[in-house]
């Protein structure tokens, strides 16, 4: 693979990918400090840090940024009442375009996360036997494999393609920085190799507790097998789920409700999570607070996110089916004076955590960004589409179904009645988990609109499968061009 730089966009955090180092001036000089990656503590402490841009305060990525920025562009989610941000209403309504804020965000804080993996892998990959240990060595850097994968994916499918950064910055010359955008496939073809190289991570269970939330061996092979079901690769979707489910040890919570028990974080379903911490520093999950309400006291909430009106969404779930009460929420109790509060309509409630007074933007519920319920869908859904709805198919789904106590897939469903069953499955297990958007796309243009337009949601059309590429960046860097969906509109 050619090897090219980073993006005009991820320039400034050249200044803080590590906090510790003094900067040369010269701008024809080597840009990341050589004096910070000398040991084995400093190579955990740097890998460490990139994590931390999944989920930092404030709207960064997992925290908010793609429930805003990518979310409300589908059938379950509208800008709620307190959404007074114009960009935000503009992807709830589908008229948002190439200048809007979250779009260059999405772009800039996934490149800036990339850079840091990039920066981990060359700095420590040149270490010594006498500054790490060698098997430590290769685990860091397959850590960051891990996250520049995971942030690669989340860009080709929002974007299409996309400027293939792999080293870091090394000069500010205009041909290192003005990188043109790769294909899809020369993309995922650097997602795949990464995960491949994430698989020989440890099992889970061989962290410690202090170590829990890193990526792991399961981690990596789950994401593949998303990232083949996402190409029609159902054969190697199938044989990575299956490998999953046979051999890393997960299994689902008999409850639905402990997935999001603080009590249970990073337990047995939970393969890959975005980790918070409430009342620590500001380092609690903000979408709690998005969905909560504002008008209850103690309770503090932006009501920012809605459920579409017309969506059907809440509607859709059978009354007895137990992520009904977990999923959303109809009305609370004030933790200020005790009383009940009817809500006008259901709210979404995952994250609500009963533990925090106040400020629901410090809720301690991690978000999860793959779990074991979503493989056993991945496998269901690949061996369908390989074999139509075989017993192992039906098995994989009535596993999800049982636990929710509804009733089980029978066995006169046609393999397109499956199909739907197993997207509709996803749509309700995976509710408020920026699933929807990527599962909607996936299925092309045609199913994307007619979707959006049964919710009520008429500005949907073709070009909605692709996020256009930010002006800012398209200004920064000639040899950018926009992508053909957005070209003149």
């Amino acid at each position: 693979m050619k090897k090219i730089h980073v993006l005009p966009t991820v320039i400034l955090i050249l200044l803080t990918a590590i906090s510790c180092s003094k900067l040369e001036e010269d701008p024809a000089s080597a840009l990341v400090s050589e004096q910070y990656y000398l040991n084995q503590d400093q190579a955990i402490a740097a890998v460490t840090g990139t994590y931390r841009k999944l989920y930092e305060t404030g709207q960064s990525l997992y925290n908010s940024l793609l429930q805003i920025g990518v979310e409300m562009a589908t059938d379950d989610y509208e800008a709620g009442p307190r959404a007074r941000n114009a960009h935000v209403r503009a992807l709830s309504n589908l008229t948002h375009d190439a200048s809007n804020d979250r779009m260059e965000q999405l772009w800039k804080q996934s490149y800036d996360a990339i850079n840091a993996s990039n920066v981990n892998i060359a700095k420590i990959s040149v270490l010594s036997a006498s500054q790490i240990d060698p098997t430590l060595q290769q685990r860091v850097i397959n850590e960051a494999k891990f996250l520049r994968a995971l942030h690669y994916f989340n860009l080709v499918r929002w974007f299409g393609p996309v400027p293939l950064v792999t080293s870091p910055v090394e000069s500010l010359s205009p041909q290192e920085l003005y990188v043109a955008k790769a294909t899809e496939d020369a993309v995922y073809g650097l997602i795949i190799a990464d995960l491949k190289s994430a698989s020989a991570l440890p099992n889970y269970k061989s962290y410690s507790e202090s170590d829990k939330g890193r990526a792991t061996a399961g981690a990596a092979k789950s994401l593949l097998a998303k990232v083949y079901l996402t190409r029609g690769d159902w054969a190697n979707a199938k044989l990575l789920a299956k490998e999953v489910i046979d051999k890393e040890g997960y299994a689902l919570f008999q409850d639905f409700a402990d997935v999001f028990n603080t009590g249970e974080k990073n337990g047995i379903e939970h393969i890959f999570s975005a980790q918070f911490k409430g009342n620590s520093g500001y380092q609690g999950n903000s979408l709690a607070s998005r969905s909560a309400p504002a008008d209850i006291p103690g309770i503090n909430g932006d009501y920012a996110d809605a459920l579409h009106s017309e969506g059907g969404l809440y509607k859709s779930f059978a009354t007895h089916d137990k992520r009904l009460s977990v999923t959303f929420t109809t009305g609370m109790v004030s933790p200020i004076d005790g009383k009940y509060y009817a809500l006008n309509k259901p709210q979404f409630s995952k994250y609500y955590d009963e533990t925090v007074v106040g400020n629901q933007g410090q809720s301690s519920k991690n978000t999860p960004i793959i779990r074991y319920a979503e493989v056993l869908l991945i496998f269901a859904e690949a061996e369908n589409e390989l074999n139509g709805p075989t017993l192992e198919a039906r098995n994989a789904i009535n596993a999800v179904r049982r636990r929710a106590g509804i009733d089980e897939v029978s066995v006169t469903e046609t393999k397109d009645a499956f199909r739907e069953l197993v997207f509709e499955e996803r749509r309700k297990e995976l509710v408020y988990e920026y699933q929807r958007w990527f599962d909607l796309v996936r299925r092309g243009a045609t199913y994307y609109v007619a979707k959006l337009k049964a919710a009520g949601k008429t500005n949907a059309s073709a070009r909605h499968i692709h996020f256009p590429t930010p002006q800012r960046e398209l200004n920064l860097n000639p040899n950018l061009s926009q992508h053909p969906d957005w070209i003149n509109r």
